[in-house]
């Protein structure tokens, strides 16, 4: 099973900004999104702003 590097807190975000999936990676939260104040179209998974990546 391979190991993953130790969940982090990353600076200048609060907790309910993001979180860690088992794999590893950072998921923002649609919290950070509205507090960001745009949509990024990148089809995130907690988009507020209702924008699906098609395809």
């Amino acid at each position: 099973m391979p190991s993953h590097p130790p969940k982090k807190k990353i600076p200048g975000l609060a907790d309910d900004d993001y979180y860690y999936t088992p794999e590893g990676f950072v998921v923002f939260t649609a919290s950070y999104h509205l507090k960001r104040g745009y949509c990024c179209r990148n089809g995130c998974r907690h988009c507020p702003y209702g924008f699906k990546k098609k395809g």
